[in-house]
């Protein structure tokens, strides 16, 4: 089968070619697991993490890619209750021990053995995947296979930060970075909470007329002073210095949550600016978001049919993997990223 793989780490330069084309054997699924065949995987940056080497994959040769959709070709010997060309998606979270603490509390995306689609087993970026069935989701109907594909990661990890930050309906809540993520919990924040203003901080231009348009009351760069001081903030940037900026414009008792899985440290000294009087007293809280749960997934994939929210989204075939990678290094457009499939 084709697909594009890491065969190498290291970073990301504008003229580099960060996947290889290969042609590697159609995998086979075990016991537990099903064979999918890929019609759409979206990009995502943490993609981007695991070819430069800030969260390295677990073995090399990998391919990437956990915003999976594809048709069930064939199920593992003890497999039961998976249909055959059923149209299902495939996330981030690839396995748990299903035995840890973690795990028996309904917070498996903490367990220490979790393992990451596309980081610690082969994922999207190919004709086909497996995955352990378990970790499979079923599509709503009322999505393109194109448009399922950031439900899976860019919508649920969304989902779960707007869930930490914890907002009454009326509550300010700003949003620092605004690409496939953040377009989606900007959508559904206003849906769940009318009368709350949403405020956002993007770098450029076209990120912040992007934002006005979904809705958002105001939209300024990354240093702005907002209109008003904020209960919460999701960060989803991939550095630190929107981190320094975002503290200072939490109200008292305001809670930024952070959801991204690393932070580039070519700006770490930027939080040698923290001052804690203005940045964290008062009771400011910070908080992170760790990977998703299959629950985190299957409860966005149903708020977003509910609630018609039908991602932007802009699809390249598999083969211009690597234009992807760029564009989502890159920035400045709107919405996210897809790779097809014939």
């Amino acid at each position: 089968m084709r697909a594009m793989a890491i065969t190498h780490v290291g970073p990301l330069t504008p003229d580099a070619e960060p996947l290889t084309a290969v042609d590697v054997p159609t995998p086979v699924p075990a016991r537990d697991e099903v064979l999918i065949r890929v019609s759409a995987c979206g990009v995502c940056h943490t993609d981007l993490d695991e070819i430069e080497g800030r969260l390295r994959p677990s073995a090399l040769p990998r391919i990437p890619g956990h915003q999976i959709v594809g048709t069930v070709e064939a199920c593992g010997a003890d497999v039961t209750g998976v249909q055959q060309h059923a149209r299902v998606g495939v996330a981030w979270l690839a396995r748990t021990c299903g035995r840890c603490r973690f795990c028996r509390s309904g917070r498996e995306n903490l367990c220490p053995d979790f393992a990451g689609t596309g980081r610690d087993v082969d994922g999207g970026y190919a004709e086909y995947a497996v995955a352990a069935a378990d970790a499979i989701h079923p599509l709503p109907a009322v999505f393109s296979d194109v448009e399922a594909a950031p439900l899976l990661c860019a919508g649920a990890i969304g989902f779960r930060a707007l869930a930490l930050a914890r907002l009454s309906d009326g509550d300010a809540l700003g949003l620092t970075g605004f690409g496939a993520s953040a377009h989606l919990v900007l959508s559904l924040a206003r849906h769940r909470y009318p009368r709350s203003p949403i405020f956002v901080f993007a770098r450029d231009k076209a990120d912040q007329q992007f934002a006005r348009t979904l809705g958002a009351a105001w939209a300024g760069d990354t240093t702005a002073t907002p209109p008003a001081p904020l209960a919460a903030i999701i960060d989803t940037t991939p550095a630190w210095r929107p981190i320094v900026y975002a503290l200072r414009h939490l109200d008292r008792g305001g809670r930024l949550v952070v959801n991204a899985i690393r932070k580039d440290d070519r700006d770490k000294d930027e939080l040698l600016a923290l001052d804690y009087a203005r940045d964290l007293w008062l009771e400011r809280e910070l908080a992170s978001v760790a990977n998703v749960t299959r629950a985190d997934v299957r409860g966005f994939l149903d708020a977003a049919a509910a609630m018609s929210l039908h991602p932007t989204v802009d699809a390249l075939p598999l083969d211009r993997a690597n234009d992807a990678i760029r564009l989502v290094a890159g920035g400045g457009r709107p919405g996210a990223l897809v790779l097809t499939l014939p």
